[in-house]
């Protein structure tokens, strides 16, 4: 690897490289005997002395210290035991990492270190090392936290008593506190001001405020006039819940919506007149919805993804030669939830689909039909049917609580399916 290439990386994958390189050298060793037998599968030595080698270079790049050798060593032995018998499971249930999947993630680790997937791949080759098994200790890597998240989280029940439990405390009710955008414009009183100053700044500050209620810019005005610290920003302030506002200032500022600025507020400062530029939270939640059907085209064994794509564009023509959408979803769609429903996947939103999808799905306007498009699923087309505002917040707070209390549950969770897998497979230590 060039030098430039090994300064690009960050720390964990100058580790990951330095990991692979040792691991490249052991396995040219024949150190392949059985250290462990697993149900109906073996752990070698030279998968060992691999794990054990990456360990010692992570932990070196990181400046930690490292255990003794035989500590060091039965704590790796027992994470492949681990790792071997989650595997197992995962193939037995059937669950995969495609390659796209696969492709993408080591995408993400490369970008991670300002290098395209391609300079990766060069700067592993060029140490001498195998660029398939990078990609296969990353997809273990991948299938082991899938075949977690999956099996652990259908051990897990979140009760609706256990959410109510949750909203009703001090930090379920801060998912609905509202935050507020605030400017301000300050007139300032000194400490030891007499009467005749504090009736000058109240005078200075109720004529801008009249001048505001003229249409005077605020920013410009609170640069020109305010004596906060924050003037020639504008007298920008940033978010703002009210519990970190004092309780005067909260009470104005809870009454006012965006765009709307108070009248002058006294405290020991001075003067105040608060602007609320924007606010989120809250106990509504509107969000975008789009109503949209699709047609999926992926490519398979007996399909090339040259194949699919003109097989797309061939379903694209018949549909601007008006032929139903609905039927063509049910004729075409490899998408077997909504192909056989005429290609309909209901109001959807934000975060629900894949980048590629949504984008196009917000681009296109409503009544029309989409250009064909490639997602890591396959081919898309898709109709967007109607657009609508829902208020999503009880919803939205209810998911993020059973969101939070079942991340709390799933670390303690894990570690009992992990001793329990464990007592129930075959072991032998050779």
């Amino acid at each position: 690897m060039t030098t430039n290439l090994i300064e690009k990386l960050k720390p964990g994958m100058a580790a990951l490289l330095l990991g692979l390189s040792i691991s490249a050298s052991a396995a040219d060793t024949p150190l392949d005997r059985i250290v462990a037998i697993v149900n109906d599968d073996v752990v070698l030595q030279s998968e060992l002395n691999d794990r054990e080698a990456m360990i010692k270079s992570r932990l070196s790049a990181q400046g930690r210290a490292l255990p003794d050798e035989q500590t060091l060593q039965s704590q790796v032995l027992d994470r492949l035991i681990l790792d071997n018998i989650q595997l197992q499971i995962g193939a037995e249930r059937g669950i995969r990492i495609s390659d796209s999947e696969l492709n993408a993630s080591m995408e993400r680790i490369a970008a991670s270190s300002n290098l395209t997937l391609e300079q990766f791949r060069e700067a592993l080759i060029a140490e001498g090392q195998d660029y398939a098994q990078a990609r296969q200790q990353i997809r273990n890597e991948m299938l082991i936290q899938r075949i977690q998240q999956r099996i652990v989280n259908s051990r897990i029940n979140v009760s609706q008593q256990e959410i109510d439990n949750y909203l009703n405390s001090q930090q379920g009710e801060q998912l609905s506190a509202t935050t507020y955008n605030l400017s301000q414009i300050l007139i300032a009183v000194p400490l030891q001001a007499t009467a005749q100053m504090i009736q000058a700044a109240q005078q200075q500050a109720n004529e801008i405020s009249t001048a505001l209620k003229d249409g005077a810019n605020f920013s410009e005005t609170a640069v020109a006039q305010s004596k906060g610290p924050n003037a020639l920003k504008g007298g920008q302030i940033g978010w703002r819940k009210l519990n970190e506002m004092p309780e005067e200032f909260a009470a104005v500022v809870k009454k006012l919506s965006p765009g709307e600025f108070s009248a002058p507020l006294r405290s020991p400062s001075g003067f105040h007149i608060l602007k609320v530029n924007d606010k989120k939270g809250g106990s509504v939640q509107l969000v975008d919805q789009v109503k949209v059907k699709h047609i999926l085209l992926t490519p398979n064994e007996i399909r090339s993804p040259a194949q699919t794509r003109r097989e797309i564009e061939s379903i694209y023509r018949k549909l601007q030669q008006g032929e139903p959408f609905e039927e063509l979803a049910k004729q075409y769609s490899d998408d077997p939830g909504s192909g056989s429903l005429g290609g309909d996947l209901g109001w959807t939103q934000a975060g629900q689909m894949v980048p590629e999808f949504e984008e196009v799905m917000f681009d296109t306007a409503q009544g029309k039909i989409s250009a064909p498009f490639e997602s890591r699923f396959g081919w898309h087309i898709l109709k967007v049917e109607d657009r609508r505002q829902q208020d999503m917040g009880e919803e939205m707070k209810t998911n993020q609580a059973r969101a939070t209390i079942r991340q709390r549950k799933f670390n303690e969770e894990l570690q009992n399916w992990l001793r329990e897998i464990r007592s129930q497979a075959y072991i032998e230590i050779k």
